[in-house]
This record gives structure tokens, sequence and C-alpha cells, in this order.
């Protein structure tokens, strides 16, 4: 057992400096035409990992019903000889020190952020120590910069709308940086307004659908309907003599509790359900979402009417735990790395080892991780999976009998 193996990498453009990987006329090493060492000059990962002292990656969101904020991360390197500055003309990485860079981290070859560095805040201390602070977040920020021309799509489904604005002149997301879910619900053929902001209105088609819009570990736009099913031979098993973790934390209560719930469509009604032994029980509470995209009222009261089947009572949730890599064995390293916001897990524990063992599967909302020399520690926040799709011939999800509902 030991730390998973870190790799950070900044994407520069070294074509002139003397570490560079490029190719280099009339050089004897570097200008050889049948070489694999080294290319053609242009950006390139440059691997900074023997600078590094520490990182900390956080992505995903808080809880459900508030959208996916940019993932953020946070890296401390030495820069005892001022290679990050951006005044030292001598630094190796001169011309790079710049916001905008994007920036690659992965674990034992497993890509766990890929980003953009927004700043770079130098510290140079009294005892001679030298340090830089990376912040950098995910695409999802870009998004939050990029708006919309006045349009009008036609109505579609919502894999196609959300498609349609990554194509639009203000955005040009790469196709090879998308997995996006096909299909899905109908969206209305709403104007889109002048200055409409790309992120908020892709924000409230996964929500409309309803679905998740996030960015991947990996740093592609992912999109998912509510028909995506889970697959339990791909998941992941935490407690009762699996995957070994930490510091669980268990939330029962009226977070999302909601026995009334208001859906207001663009262009269109509003949706009211509600459920009276609830709200006898407890008295009002109110989810109210405003400016769904969706096509018709019908889909929008389907959708209200199962948001109250689904929140009207308590929910006893496991909501997040810790899981130290560097403790385990490096198989299972890599499959704890491989998990992304979406992935389906199951988690089984004991309360202070007394009665039966409580058993979950749940869907991963937030993912972190903090990382030294020595440890590795990731967290995984949760969201209850009561109502997956039904999955014909799954040994989990295919069952009838344990809540899990088709929409």
């Amino acid at each position: 057992m030991a730390t998973p193996i870190a790799k950070i990498e900044f994407g520069f453009d070294l074509t002139d400096s003397p570490i560079s990987p490029f190719f280099t006329l009339d050089d004897s090493v570097k200008g050889r035409l049948d070489n694999v060492n080294y290319r053609l000059g242009g950006n390139a990962f440059i691997d900074v990992t023997d600078r590094v002292r520490d990182f900390q990656i956080s992505r995903g969101r808080p809880s459900l019903f508030t959208r996916y904020p940019a993932g953020n991360l946070q890296v401390s390197l030495n820069n005892h000889d001022r290679a990050f500055d951006p005044l030292y003309e001598d630094s190796p990485f001169r011309g790079n020190i710049l916001p905008e860079r994007e920036v690659r981290i992965s674990s034992n070859g497993i890509i766990i952020f890929r980003g953009y560095i927004d700043d770079w805040n130098l510290s140079y201390l009294s005892n001679g120590d030298s340090v830089v602070e990376i912040a950098a977040t995910d695409a999802i920020a870009k998004f939050n910069n990029m708006y919309l021309a006045e349009q009008t799509p036609p109505e579609e489904p919502a894999g196609d709308r959300i498609n349609r604005i990554l194509d639009t002149d203000a955005v040009q997301w790469p196709s090879g940086l998308r997995e996006i879910d096909s299909d899905g619900q109908l969206m209305a053929a709403n104007t889109i307004g002048e200055g409409k902001s790309a992120l908020q209105y892709m924000q409230n088609i996964a929500l409309s659908e309803p679905g998740d819009f996030f960015i991947t570990r990996d740093g592609k736009v992912r999109f998912t309907n509510r028909r995506n099913a889970p697959v339990s031979s791909e998941m992941v098993k935490f407690g009762g003599g699996d995957v070994p973790f930490n510091d669980l934390a268990v939330v029962y209560g009226a977070e999302l509790l909601f026995n009334e719930v208001r859906l207001t469509r663009e262009g269109g009604g509003t949706a009211v359900a509600f459920d009276s032994a609830s709200i006898d029980e407890y008295g009002v509470r109110t989810l109210e979402l405003q400016e769904m995209q969706l096509a018709t009222d019908e889909a929008m009261a389907e959708i209200a009417v199962q948001y109250t089947a689904q929140y009207s009572e308590p929910e006893y949730r496991f909501e997040q735990f810790s899981v130290y890599l560097h403790k385990l064995d490096s198989a299972i390293q890599d499959e704890l790395l491989a998990l992304d916001i979406g992935s389906i897990v199951q988690v089984t524990f004991t309360p202070n080892n007394i009665g039966d063992p409580i058993v979950r599967q749940a869907k991963v909302l937030r993912v972190e991780h903090l990382v030294n020399v020595d440890l590795h520690t990731m967290v995984l926040g949760l969201e209850q999976l009561y109502y997956a799709p039904l999955v014909l011939d799954d040994e989990t999800f295919g069952r009838l009998d344990v809540g899990t509902l088709s929409w």
C-alpha cells in the first residue's frame, strides 16, 4: 500500500525554452527527424509534479436542487528559483505565467481534474521560503462568461438543445469534450433573449429534464437525462467487508422535505402538486422552480407529482464519507479514482455496531481530493437513490420491491 502517484501538468507553450520537449532545428538531439521524444512547437502539458507540495480538488454540488458550480483546484508549489514569477526573465516558464492556462491532474494515471488557471498567488516569506498558490476552475466558470445571441430554437429533446447551445458562436465547445445523453424530454421553442448566460440556460435545460449538467473529472461537458439508468455491476461497494471508509455523516430531517411543489414553465402555465397527509404532519414545505423549459404543461405536471411523492417524508441519508486511498492497494485506488459525479455506490453501515446493517444505494453528488506527499484522502458527497429508473434484469435496480420506481 502506498500513496497514489500524482501527476500535475500545466498547459504551456515552451517552444523557445531550453527545457522544452520540442523539436529544434539543427540541434543534434532535438533536431532528429525520427525521434519520439521531441515534438513540434506549441501548447503542451508540462509536468511540474516535482515542485508540488500539496493540492485540493472540490467538484460537485452540496445538495439536490442546487446547480453544479465550477469545480475548484488549489495547488501549492515550491518557487525558490522564481520559476513561477511572471516578472523573472530567466524563468523556464517565461511568458506562460498567465490566467487561462490549462491544468491537468492525474493520480495513478487517471485524470481527476482538468480546468483552467485563474490566479497565481506568490509568497516570498522572510524565512526564505517561497511558494506559489495556483487557483483553478473547470469549464463551468468559462460558460458563466459566455452570452448567447437572440435565437429561437425548434422544439427538440433536451440533449439536442444542450448540443445546440454548445455549438453556438458564443460557446464553440469541442465535440470531443462532450458526453451528452440523447433524447430526453421535449424542450419548448421559446426565444432565447440577447445576452442570456449560456451556463444559466443549459442549467435550466438540465433542471427542466430533470437531469444533471456538470464537468467530468477529465474536462468533458456531461449531461444526463432522467432515464440515465444505473448498473449494479459497475457499483462500488463501501463497508460491509468491501472498501473501508471513515467519518460517515448522516442527515435525517427536513432538508429535502417538500410536500407542495410549484413548477412554472416559460411561456406556459404553473403545475402544483401536494401531499395532504405530509402537510398535516409537518406543515407546508414548498419547492418552487421557475423558468422550466419543457414543451408542455402535462410533462411539467408529471414532474411535480413525482417530486411530491419522492420528497414528502423526512429522509435518512448518508450525506458524505472519507476514504484514505493511501491505505488501500493500487487496484482499489484505481477503482475509486475513476468515480465521478453521477457514479452509483452502495454503502453498508452499522452505527456503533449495534443492530442490523443499514444498506443504501446512492449517487455521487460531490468529489473531493486532499493530497500531500504522504496522504491522499477522498471525500464523496451523496444523494440517496430511492427513485432510480427500473432496469430490467439488473440484480439491484431491477427489483420491484425495493422502492426504486421507473419514470
